[in-house]
């Protein structure tokens, strides 16, 4: 293991809310750490506590993980990391490892190696076996998922497709049969000719959220049929990054909030509150999941 310098131990805390917090020991090893997607308050506290206790912190933009460490009162040692950092930066992390040190690995937002840099440092460093913790945090993938409105049983992640429009369109013409709700993210000056290639490709009426600038002041969620929302940004100026969250083949627009209650209050007349969420969840292509816990709450409040 290796040595601690006393006088850096004494800096190693974070500030919330002007109280002082000292952050535990790390034992040596590879945190993967999910920071905020926007909001700097979604942090977590194990969060905090491996950004300020790490010998060293690997970020994609130091000047953007500086945002998170300044809020949040951290001297850490940071150094950049990301798919142009080249071989040296990845071999020094790598020694450092190696050295017994703990190492903290973050990206601009999110949870790491998600359509980010960082998958090959962890497949190494598993390799040269280095104990790999993750540290689980925010993730626009399962934020635009939660408000979507749509499936969630079946989930297919596609991340950023290929800029080219022909290796695009191949992408989705892969993705298209699939009984999947897919997840795509894009940028704001490519979501128009993403979204007309798609309303070709996967079919018009697939319901489709455009969930945009999440956790942010302006966060939005666009709704609608895939040939809409093309139709919509043909000519909408868009600003910020982009989930985009589209219905699985031949999935309807999801039913009212007011009709799946209804449908859930006539079957809790007649079957238990499993039986109940399984069989709205068989007829509306929803999660069994969450009907079932929305069932827990109409029973109770029945």
């Amino acid at each position: 293991m290796a040595p601690r310098d006393s006088d850096t131990e004494e800096r190693r805390g974070y500030r919330i809310r002007g109280s002082a917090f000292a952050a535990p020991h790390l034992e040596p090893g590879l945190y993967v750490v999910g920071t905020p997607i926007g909001n700097l308050g979604d942090v977590t506290l194990r969060a905090l506590d491996t950004l300020a206790a790490a010998d060293v912190l690997a970020c994609e933009d130091t000047r953007v993980t500086r945002r998170l460490l300044d809020r949040y009162g951290i001297a850490a040692k940071v150094v950049a990391y990301h798919e142009h950092s080249g071989r040296e930066a990845h071999t020094r992390l790598l020694d450092q490892l190696a050295e017994g040190k703990s190492v903290a690995l973050v990206s601009d937002a999110g949870t790491p190696l998600l359509s980010d840099p960082g998958s090959a440092l962890v497949a190494d460093a598993i390799a040269a076996g280095h104990r790999v913790v993750p540290i689980p945090g925010p993730s626009s993938l399962a934020t635009a998922l939660s408000a979507s409105g749509l499936p969630t049983d079946e989930v297919l992640f596609l991340g950023f497709l290929p800029s080219k429009a022909t290796a695009r369109r191949k992408y989705l013409e892969v993705a298209a049969p699939i009984m999947a709700t897919l997840v795509i993210f894009e940028s704001p000056n490519r979501i128009a000719s993403l979204l007309a290639d798609a309303a070709k490709i996967l079919g018009g009426e697939r319901y489709t959220s455009v969930c945009r600038e999440l956790t942010k002041i302006h966060e939005t969620f666009d709704r609608g049929t895939l040939t809409e929302l093309a139709e919509r940004y043909a000519s909408h100026d868009v600003k910020g990054e982009i989930v985009l969250v589209v219905s699985p083949p031949g999935e309807a627009k999801p039913p009212a909030e007011a009709d799946v209650d209804a449908a859930l209050k006539t079957a809790l007349k007649q079957l238990g509150v499993k039986e109940a969420a399984d069989l709205v969840a068989a007829s509306t292509g929803l999660s069994r999941r969450d009907l079932y816990q929305r069932a827990l709450k109409l029973r109770a409040e029945a």
